[in-house]
């Protein structure tokens, strides 16, 4: 492989070279993602760091994780979030519920979690124009003002993961098409299409 998106393969460094031990431990394989952040592995974990600290100081589980990234990731029209975080959505719930909440439709959602997917929506496609009343249906839906701006923080920090990401041309890693449900598969019309090369299982970063 020459490129990673629309650049040219970085040098594998030491901290790159963990990035992709960790996908292969988790995944079984390199990640488009992590061979692109191989430019700066050390940018990639502060982002997620900061995601961290968020999700640790406002219990926000995989499910709630997943509704966020989800909602936001479509109406940014990031597919390769989409795809990986409606797959872990559909663990977390089922393969309808994420399918839904990709395509909009919040059906399966409680209350607080329609909240959040809706909130989500409107950060991802027009932060400009949110009012007063956006924020009351959250507290409306139960949510202290502290979670709120948490919630918002998550958002806006997965949105900058994906900019990256997208305008690079990372595309979503052809794994994704065996391991996401196929509701998830349908409902992602949109964005950069599933990559066509199969990364070896075990493998670190290809030649």
């Amino acid at each position: 492989m020459s490129e990673i998106g629309f650049l040219g393969v970085p040098e594998t460094t030491a901290e790159a070279q963990r990035l992709f031990d960790d996908d292969v431990s988790e995944v079984g394989y390199v990640m488009n993602v992590s061979r692109l952040w191989a430019y700066q592995p050390a940018t990639l974990l502060a982002l997620f760091d900061l995601l961290g600290e968020t999700v640790s100081a406002h219990a926000l589980d995989v499910r709630r994780r997943g509704i966020l990234i989800a909602a936001c990731a479509s109406a940014f029209g990031d597919s390769y979030c989409s795809l990986a975080w409606g797959r872990k959505l559909a663990e977390a719930t089922d393969a309808q519920t994420a399918s839904g909440v990709l395509r909009g439709d919040d059906d399966g959602l409680t209350p607080g979690e329609r909240a959040m997917a809706s909130w989500a929506r409107k950060v991802a496609r027009d932060p400009g124009r949110t009012g007063g009343a956006d924020v009351q249906e959250l507290r409306d839906a139960g949510f202290a003002d502290a979670q709120i701006f948490a919630i918002t923080v998550f958002v806006a920090l997965r949105l900058a993961f994906s900019t990256v990401n997208d305008a690079l041309g990372a595309r979503p890693d052809a794994a994704l098409r065996s391991t996401a449900p196929e509701a998830v598969l349908d409902a992602v019309t949109f964005g950069r299409p599933i990559d066509d090369e199969t990364p070896e299982i075990g493998t670190g970063f290809p030649s």
